[in-house]
């Protein structure tokens, strides 16, 4: 056999990554604001891409009839009319949630939801208003001036927040004159933890300044009466005894009880009545006096204020018993293709710029194609997800059903990880609050003589419920919180009850014991 170069003509196939495909993927796991940053881009980037706020008759959308996440049509709040062959991605209604086709779902509004007042003729028509309605012209002779000429924004309007570090600032300089004992508060603002407390030593400080180790705890202690109370401890105890010592309330007792605050994390409360030396309902007192002192004083007022989640879904019930599922056009992205600039740009443009419009009219197509195709993927999932744990909507976590990637996969014909995709990051709001598509997908546990699984997420939910319902008398241990739920059904192990105990930072039954003993 010969041994030598040749030529070989072989044909095969394989799975190629396109650069747009790739995107596609990225864009379908974007949350609202991901894709909304990721359309600013495109918008600066192309030229025939342009945001629909209003919708221009004379732009389209190149291949397909426009869809709700890429047109709005001119009639306020109405629902646009698409081709009976076309699914629509912005509603889906379903009356029977046992017996209904995702397909239908997608493609049917119900007639049921009532048509809003501001739908009537002449709702967009702008009244200004006049002299009887208590608004200014803003014409000749009538002393005011109209709002476009008010450049103001509502940022300008807003309260104006003072960080903790100006707050302690403005009260340095109003308790102290003397320079030196100004530096030394300046430089402990400076090194204040966000929690509020101090981690440098006295003696650090004192030898980075120049000063005495007791001039710079003398400083030290007044400002730790400062707004907030309790700033600038070094510890726990020094914090809560401030606190305490602002109102009059760090008595021998107390102070012994802060000597032993190991014993409180213990939760004994015997050992600390005997080392306080006083009784059941003193200890109660005194405890619940601790619980309502700030551990944190500067946590609270450096805390960012929580973001508000936008849910991508809205969901709402129908009269016949059913649910609406929508895509909440605040959160879709409106994009189209600028095609009358297009027809007025190519007949005139060069051979490089030609290149170049047709280069940026394919994207612009994809994108908003892409654009829709998430929009319609979202909300099939969504609906399969409704139409599985409709009990949990009607009756509460209770019902929560086991559910996994791979049965939504299944019914809507996507891979596992299509689906994974599609729920990061998403949100619905639901008659049980706004969750993510996530939290809807649960581990199953066993039923016990073969029976029906239950959710990990509804177990958890029982487990606590039954800590909650606990007498004094009648603590629950895990090896009865397992015989609990096994008479109801479940098939569940100690270590389990164990770790969602844990998760719900329930105390273990000794402790929980000792907390429940203490106010009798």
């Amino acid at each position: 056999m010969a041994i030598g170069p040749r030529l070989d003509l072989r044909q095969s196939q394989s799975l190629v990554m396109t650069p747009q495909l790739r995107q596609a993927i990225k864009l379908l796991q974007f949350s609202n604001i991901e894709v909304s940053a990721f359309i600013e881009e495109e918008l600066e980037r192309n030229p025939l891409l342009e945001r629909d706020d209003r919708g221009d008759p004379e732009r389209e959308i190149i291949g397909e009839a426009p869809a709700l996440d890429q047109r709005v049509d001119d009639r306020p709040y109405e629902t646009p009319r698409l081709p009976d062959d076309m699914p629509l991605p912005g509603e889906a209604s379903y009356s029977d949630p046992t017996v209904h086709d995702v397909g239908q779902a997608l493609g049917s509004v119900s007639d049921s939801v009532a048509t809003s007042a501001f739908d009537a003729e002449g709702a967009e028509t702008y009244d200004p208003g006049g002299a009887g309605d208590g608004v200014s012209m803003g014409g000749a002779g009538s002393g005011g001036s109209g709002f476009e000429d008010d450049d103001r924004s509502i940022d300008d309007f807003a309260e104006q927040t003072t960080t903790l570090r100006e707050h302690l600032g403005e009260q340095l300089r109003l308790s102290f004159n003397d320079a030196t004992a100004r530096l030394i508060g300046a430089t402990l603002i400076a090194v204040l933890e966000p929690t509020g407390r101090i981690a440098v030593t006295p003696e650090a400080l004192a030898h980075a300044l120049g000063a005495s180790v007791e001039k710079v705890e003398e400083v030290r202690a007044r400002m730790m009466r400062f707004d907030p109370t309790g700033i600038f401890a070094r510890d726990l105890k020094e914090c809560l005894a401030v606190q305490l010592a602002e109102k009059n309330r760090l008595d021998p007792a107390m102070q012994a009880l802060l000597d032993n605050l190991e014993l409180l994390a213990r939760r004994d409360m015997r050992g600390l009545m005997a080392i306080c030396g006083v009784d059941s309902e003193d200890m109660t007192d005194m405890v619940a006096e601790l619980r309502r002192l700030d551990p944190k004083p500067g946590a609270s007022w450096n805390e960012v204020p929580p973001q508000v989640v936008v849910p991508d879904i809205l969901m709402r019930p129908l009269i016949d018993g059913g649910w609406m599922l929508e895509l909440n056009p605040e959160t879709l992205p409106r994009v189209l293709v600028n095609q009358s600039f297009t027809a007025r740009v190519l007949p005139r443009a060069s051979k490089d710029d030609k290149v170049f419009l047709a280069e940026k009219l394919a994207t612009a197509t994809w994108l908003v194609k892409s654009l829709q195709q998430r929009a319609q993927t979202i909300l099939k999932v969504a609906s399969e997800i409704v139409r599985r744990q409709d009990a949990f909507f009607r009756h509460g976590i209770s019902h929560l059903r086991p559910l996994i990637l791979r049965d939504i996969a299944d019914a809507v014909e996507m891979h596992e990880s299509t689906v994974s995709r599609v729920t990061s990051n998403k949100y619905m709001a639901t008659p049980r609050g706004t969750l993510e598509l996530k939290y809807f997908f649960t581990t199953a546990i066993a039923g016990t003589a073969g029976g029906e699984s239950h959710s990990a997420e509804a177990i958890r939910h029982r487990i606590k419920a039954m800590v909650d319902a606990e007498t004094a008398e009648d603590i629950l241990s895990d090896d009865a919180l397992v015989a609990a739920l096994r008479k109801e059904g479940v098939d569940i192990a100690r270590r389990t009850v164990a770790k969602y105990r844990d998760a719900l930072h329930i105390p273990s039954s000794v402790q929980r014991k000792r907390e429940k003993a203490l106010p009798a």
